[in-house]
């Protein structure tokens, strides 16, 4: 995955909210337009090529000052008129995961 096509699908929105990021979107007080914004100005923090649900990433973007991560894969790809984004999970990066929105923290 990279970054413009993400951006290209968000731009045109074709992209779904799994169940999961629907309920930690909601738990994190993020509305849609918020996400919308980190994904067209984020970046890609880290890929995963071989998930076994599929080709998926985590993008780091920006609601105003919030830190915002998104793990993003394909609902549907190959034909790039069809192709469409799935919203895998959506949170606030916190403290002990996360020393900062860019760096994983000490795994326990």
């Amino acid at each position: 995955m990279n970054l413009a096509e993400i951006q290209d699908l968000i731009g045109k929105g074709r992209y779904e909210f799994s169940e999961h990021a629907q309920r930690e979107r909601l738990d994190d007080d993020l509305d849609v337009t918020e996400i919308e914004a980190a994904l067209l100005g984020g970046e890609i923090l880290e890929q995963y090529p071989d998930d076994p649900r599929g080709e998926s990433c985590l993008v780091l973007g920006f609601a105003g000052p919030r830190p915002v991560h998104v793990v993003v894969g394909w609902a549907s790809h190959g034909d790039r008129d069809r192709a469409t984004l799935r919203l895998i999970t959506v949170y606030v990066p916190q403290p002990r995961k996360w020393s900062d929105p860019r760096t994983r923290g000490a795994r326990s």
